[in-house]
């Protein structure tokens, strides 16, 4: 029996255009998380480097081709001893145009930065928005554990200098 813990990789992305930052509203009836907001991401397939995989999610999702991606946070999200962990890579880019086209994903939102505490936010999201969106271009990305409790009732996120 094995008994080492395994992480899921997964990119979650942040695009910004002018002052407002894109999000997508999950579905009513998404598995996870219904109806609340969240980056634009999704899993790394098999054979596919990070940078990549954030590239195509952001295509898939919004339609929009956003060449440069700026990796700012690596986010290890453990939901409990029952499950194995998830490894966010998140990234932050500067769409060229604000139009997007819906996917079965969720509907898109361009956000005014300061109104996203307004949203029905992932619970660690603020906190993580706030951090990788005011990090200054040439920093190094920062890291993050966000804990969650088997039921989701609890979810604090720490960061890590």
């Amino acid at each position: 029996m094995n008994d080492r813990y395994t992480l899921h990789a997964r990119t979650l992305t942040f695009l910004l255009n002018r002052d407002d930052v894109l999000l997508i509203q999950r579905s009513p009836s998404a598995r996870l998380f219904p109806g609340m907001f969240n980056g634009v991401g999704g899993h790394v397939e098999r054979g596919e480097d990070i940078l990549s995989a954030a590239r195509r999610e952001v295509q898939e999702e919004t339609s929009l081709d956003v060449p440069k991606l700026m990796l700012r946070c690596l986010l290890h999200v453990d939901e409990g001893a029952d499950r194995p962990g998830v490894l966010v890579l998140v990234f932050v880019g500067h769409a060229k145009q604000r139009s997007v086209t819906e996917s079965s994903e969720g509907t898109l939102h361009w956000v005014p930065v300061g109104r996203i505490g307004e949203l029905n936010l992932l619970p660690d999201l603020p906190e993580l928005l706030t951090k990788v969106l005011t990090l200054p271009a040439d920093a190094a990305p920062i890291f993050a554990h966000s804990i969650i409790s088997s039921d989701s009732s609890t979810w604090e996120i720490h960061f890590t200098s």
